[in-house]
């Protein structure tokens, strides 16, 4: 892959050979647990192609969704997490495959004194989930489950471009920090008012969700 020419638009000539040069492609299966909570981030994913799902998990086990990460785009969190040399304190899954720019932590505060660019970019990545994190905690505040449901089976469709969702309601269930039964019994009045079609470990969204 042509690093130069997918982020060209993006990023310096300059911070663009420092890219290449010190950056690893790094490629990773559907499922893969790229970081998990208390693990140490040693290296800043940028993304080439793919989704990745960034989230929350409890003592339990229970997953609670934040925000996804799409090509060109990195997590804030490593952002954070590196600057300050803590542990993570969210868990980062690869929804589908994925190929990433692996770059060490150790260019974090060289490049953003360097490089406007790469600060730039920092601040917006910083800004962007920071309001998609004020989203996720007005919905748990402020909307009921069911809309929660709506609003969670929206985004996963817009990350991977497919209005076939192929999960089963226990791990819609985790994702939401709900339970299976919560879970079934309201995707079930969705399919009675024609929003959306149940499968084994499936969902069809219709366009009147």
């Amino acid at each position: 892959m042509n690093i130069t020419e997918k982020f060209k638009t993006i990023f310096e000539p300059e911070l663009l050979r420092e890219i290449e040069s010190k950056a690893k492609i790094v490629s990773v299966k559907e499922g893969d647990v790229l970081l998990d909570i208390g693990q140490t981030v040693r290296i800043i994913p940028l993304l080439l192609k793919g989704i990745l799902k960034i989230t929350r998990v409890d003592q339990a086990g229970k997953e609670l969704l934040l925000y996804y990460v799409h090509a060109n785009e990195s997590c804030a969190m490593t952002f954070t997490c590196c600057m300050q040399q803590y542990p993570s304190e969210v868990k980062a899954t690869a929804e589908s495959e994925v190929e990433f720019l692996a770059i060490p932590i150790g260019n974090m505060d060289e490049w953003i004194a360097k490089f406007p660019t790469w600060k730039s970019f920092v601040m917006r990545t910083i800004r962007s989930r920071f309001n998609e994190l004020l989203n996720a905690i007005d919905q748990l505040a402020f909307q009921k489950l069911d809309e929660r449901l709506v609003h969670y089976l929206k985004e996963k469709s817009k990350a991977t471009g497919s209005s076939l969702i192929n999960l089963s309601h226990e791990e819609i269930a985790n994702e939401m920090a709900s339970s299976r039964e919560v879970i079934s019994r309201l995707l079930k009045k969705l399919e009675n008012d024609k929003k959306v079609l149940l499968y084994r470990n499936q969902i069809k969204l219709l366009r009147e969700l």
